[in-house]
């Protein structure tokens, strides 16, 4: 396997709305499939795909409660960490962890969509962020 994530699926419950929550965020749909919403995240895709489908798809039933899994959205400064908070929150997300100053040196918080998927927005001066949004882990 070659070391790279190619699509991030989130199982959703109303597609619509996640959709326009994620658009609200600034992030353009791409409309390949009504019946799945696609977001071009750097090298790589986010998609929405509704639970009822994605279930019998994967051959298993997600369950409830507290995602064990979130995603993470590196910015270019500390500034833009309280930006991307502040827009997810006026988007209909809701803020679970304000903005503030990390262990490892950084300035981070985190934010729930509307169906709950946690997502981390984080400024880390070790990793370096290239002109086209690719994250690198530090020498």
């Amino acid at each position: 396997m070659e070391p790279r994530i190619s699509i991030v699926t989130i199982a959703v419950g109303d597609l619509d709305r996640m959709a326009g929550f994620y658009q609200a965020m600034g992030l353009e749909r791409h409309r390949i499939d009504d019946g799945v919403a696609f977001f071009q995240m750097g090298g790589a895709i986010l998609a929405l795909f509704p639970r009822k489908d994605a279930e019998p798809d994967a051959g298993i039933g997600f369950g409830s409660g507290v995602p064990r899994v979130y995603l993470a959205y590196n910015t270019h400064s500390a500034e833009e960490v309280d930006a991307v908070l502040d827009e997810a929150e006026r988007a209909g997300g809701r803020i679970v962890k304000p903005a503030g100053r990390a262990f490892w040196g950084g300035w981070y918080g985190y934010f729930a969509d509307p169906e709950d998927n946690l997502w981390e927005v984080a400024h880390n001066p070790a990793f370096p962020i290239d002109a086209e949004g690719r994250i690198t882990l530090p020498a």
